[in-house]
């Protein structure tokens, strides 16, 4: 009976392969990924600005058209650069984007957790997804952690779309996390 099992399971499991193979290459050819990173200081602050470069694909503009949010996760990590001694870490931050629709209102509104004025209101898409792949003065430590003429190393990744099938089936299914959109770590090394 189980060999029978066996025997039915790895068809499906060729077919599976087969048919998601085409969807892989066709992400492959956009990913995603960080540019424009710059790391600056106000008065009291050290302060990241960057974008996201293709963080949003078709089936999430369709998601979001029928009720799905879009949501961000991004993770910045400051590092103290110490020589023949494991990295101190100095900072680590997680902050969200979330890109909403109002179908009464026609409207997008894109909510930051990381600004003061936490969400905007666009009447245009093309407006909310620059907003949406913006990093645009994040706080990541203050200047009074830092020691001047020191090397630092700033990391950063995002998740930006995860596809979880419904009842835990990702867990038994392996390769569901083909399709999942999320940066490689950047690295940003520098001297205060």
């Amino acid at each position: 009976m189980r060999h029978k099992l066996l025997f039915l399971a790895f068809p499906l499991l060729v077919t599976f392969l087969h048919l998601a193979a085409p969807l892989r290459a066709a992400q492959g050819d956009r990913d995603a990924s960080f540019s424009d990173l710059i790391i600056t200081t106000s008065k009291t602050h050290l302060l990241l600005f960057g974008l996201v470069n293709n963080g949003i694909n078709d089936e999430m503009l369709q998601g979001l058209h029928n009720g799905i949010p879009i949501h961000f996760t991004f993770w910045v990590e400051l590092n103290k650069v110490q020589k023949n001694w494991p990295d101190l870490q100095l900072a680590s931050l997680q902050f969200h984007h979330i890109l909403t629709y109002d179908t009464l209102q026609e409207n997008y509104r894109v909510e930051a957790s990381e600004k003061k004025q936490k969400s905007e209101t666009f009447r245009e898409l093309s407006e909310a997804i620059k907003a949406m792949n913006e990093i645009n003065g994040l706080q990541v430590v203050e200047l009074s952690q830092l020691i001047p003429e020191t090397s630092y190393q700033l990391r950063l990744k995002a998740i930006l779309y995860e596809n979880i099938l419904p009842m835990k089936l990702h867990r038994i299914i392996p390769f569901t996390s083909w399709w999942n959109v999320e940066t490689d770590w950047q690295t940003v090394e520098f001297t205060y």
